[in-house]
C-alpha cells in the first residue's frame, strides 16, 4: 500500500516471544553482570558467591527439617548423673587430664572416669534408667550413652577394676545396656540385675546375673545367663567357665523401714534374723549408716540364722547378710533392710519438707530438698537412697514419659509425722 492511500491512525505489530527466550535473556544479562563484578572487584564476588551457597544450603536444610524424620537413625549424645556420693570419689572429663571431685552438678559423659577410694561409693543413673553402683576402690570409664529419634538408648560402661551392681529399666525395643569386662561384653534384659568384679591384678573377672536375663559375649564365645548364674574367666584362657551362684538368705527382722522404740536408755539391743540355707556352714551380717555400707559399724561372722547386737544408738540403720558353704564359697549380699531406732518418750512432730525449685535433664528430674532429721524420703513412690544427716536429699528420677508429669515427693517418719507435696512438670 502507498503511503498516498493508507489510512491515517495507530497500526500495532505483533511478535511472539517465548517465557525460554525471556528466561534467556535475562540469565545473559546476569552473567554479564556478574562477570563485570567479577572482574573488577574480585575479593567482594568471592565472598558474595560463598555467602549465597551457605545461604542456599541453609535453606535446603530449613526444607528438609520441615519433613518427618522418623526412622533417620540420627544419634544424640546423652548425660548420666550422679545420685549419690560417699567418701572419696573422682571424675575425669574425657576431654582433660584432670581428676576433680564428684560433685551432683557434674554430668557425665562418654568418654569419662569415675573412679572410688578405699571408702567411698557413688551412684550413676543414665536417662535410660540404667542405674551403677561403683563400690569401693573402683574405676569405670563410660564407653557409651546416646539415644535416637525412635527414643532407642544405647549405654555401655567397662568396669576397669572394682565391684559395680547394676540394675536396668524399662527400656524401648532395640536399646541396649551393656557392661564390659576385661573384654567380655554383658547385654542385659530390661528389668534385670547383674554384679560384676574385676580384680587385674589377681586376674579374676566375674559378671553374675541377680535377676532378669543377659548374655555374655567374648572371643566369639556367647553365653546366656539367668537369675543367680554366672561366668568366671581369666584372661589366659580362651573361654568363659558358667556357673550356678549361690542365692543370699532372706532377711526377716527387723522387717524393712521398721521402727523400733527405746524406752529412754542410750543403747538398745537389736534382735537379727533370716531365713536358714540348706548349704550354708556360716553367715556374715553387716550393719551400716548408709545403704552402700561405704564404711560399717557391724561386720560379724556367725554359725546361726540369728544374732542379737547391741551398743546401737538412735537413728536409721541398714543391715544385709550373705551366706557361706563348707567350701568356703560365699552368696552374694541379700536384700538391704532399713530400720530406725527412735526413744519411745520422744514425743510426734510436724514433719518438715521443704523442696527445691526442680531442674529438668530432658526426660530426668533431679529433685532436692530438706526435711525432718531421721525421716525417709519417697520420690514417685521410690525411695531416696541417701538422706544426710542433717535431712537433707538429692534425687534423679527415672526417664519420665513425653507430655505433663507429676512428681510427688513424700516424707514420713518412724512416729507416723507424713508431708506430700506434689509439683506438675512438662516434659517434651
Amino acid at each position: 500500500m502507498s503511503l498516498e492511500t493508507r489510512k491515517p491512525g495507530y497500526h500495532i505489530a505483533w511478535k511472539a516471544v517465548s517465557y525460554r527466550s525471556v528466561a534467556l535473556l535475562v540469565m545473559a544479562g546476569a552473567a554479564v553482570v556478574l562477570i563485570g563484578i567479577r572482574l573488577t572487584f574480585p575479593t567482594f564476588s568471592e565472598n558474595s558467591l560463598k555467602a549465597a551457597e551457605s545461604l542456599a544450603s541453609r535453606a535446603l536444610q530449613r526444607v528438609a527439617g520441615m519433613s518427618p524424620t522418623t526412622g533417620s537413625g540420627v544419634t544424640m549424645a546423652q548425660q548420666a548423673h550422679f545420685t549419690a556420693l560417699d567418701g572419696t570419689v573422682r571424675v575425669k572429663k574425657g576431654n582433660d587430664n584432670t581428676w576433680v571431685a564428684a560433685d551432683y552438678n557434674i554430668p557425665l559423659e562418654k568418654g569419662d572416669v569415675v573412679q572410688t577410694g578405699s571408702e567411698g561409693m557413688a551412684k550413676v543413673v543414665f536417662n535410660d534408667g540404667t542405674s551403677y553402683t561403683v563400690k569401693q576402690d573402683s574405676l569405670i570409664v563410660i564407653e557409651e550413652n546416646s539415644a535416637n529419634d525412635q527414643q532407642q538408648t544405647n549405654v555401655a560402661v567397662a568396669v576397669s577394676t572394682g565391684t559395680v551392681d547394676l540394675s536396668t529399666a524399662t527400656y524401648s525395643q532395640g536399646s541396649k545396656s551393656q557392661v564390659i569386662v576385661a573384654g567380655a561384653t554383658a547385654s542385659l534384659a530390661p528389668e534385670s540385675a547383674a554384679q560384676v568384679h574385676n580384680d587385674p591384678k589377681m586376674d579374676q573377672h566375674e559378671i553374675l546375673m541377680k535377676k532378669g536375663s543377659g548374655e555374655v559375649t567374648r572371643n566369639g564365645q556367647t553365653v546366656q545367663l539367668a537369675n543367680w548364674e554366672k561366668v568366671t574367666f581369666q584372661a589366659a584362657q580362651t573361654h568363659m567357665d558358667k556357673e550356678k551362684g549361690t542365692g543370699p538368705p532372706t532377711p526377716i527382722s527387723p522387717a524393712n523401714m521398721a521402727p523400733i522404740f527405746t524406752t529412754g536408755e542410750a543403747t538398745k539391743d537389736v534382735e537379727f534374723s533370716w531365713t536358714p540355707m540348706a548349704n550354708a556352714a556360716a553367715y556374715r551380717l553387716r550393719i551400716s549408716r548408709n545403704p552402700y555400707f561405704s564404711s560399717t559399724l557391724v561386720d560379724k561372722k556367725v554359725n546361726t540364722a540369728d544374732v542379737s547386737v547391741s551398743g546401737l544408738g538412735e537413728g536409721a540403720y541398714y543391715w544385709v547378710v550373705q551366706s557361706y558353704e563348707m567350701s568356703g564359697k560365699e552368696s552374694v549380699e541379700s536384700e538391704k533392710n532399713r530400720f530406725t531406732i527412735i526413744p519411745k518418750s520422744k514425743q510426734t512432730e510436724a514433719i518438715e519438707l521443704e523442696l527445691d525449685p526442680f531442674i529438668q535433664h530432658g526426660h530426668v528430674i533431679e529433685v532436692a530438698g530438706k526435711t525432718q532429721v531421721g525421716a525417709r524420703v519417697m520420690v514417685n513412690g521410690r525411695e531416696v537412697p541417701m538422706v544426710s544427716t542433717d535431712g537433707s536429699f538429692h534425687y534423679f528420677t527415672p526417664p519420665l514419659a513425653t507430655g505433663e508429669a507429676v512428681v510427688t515427693v513424700t516424707a514420713q517418719t518412724a512416729q507416723g509425722g507424713v508431708n506430700t507435696q506434689q509439683k506438675k512438670i512438662i516434659i517434651q
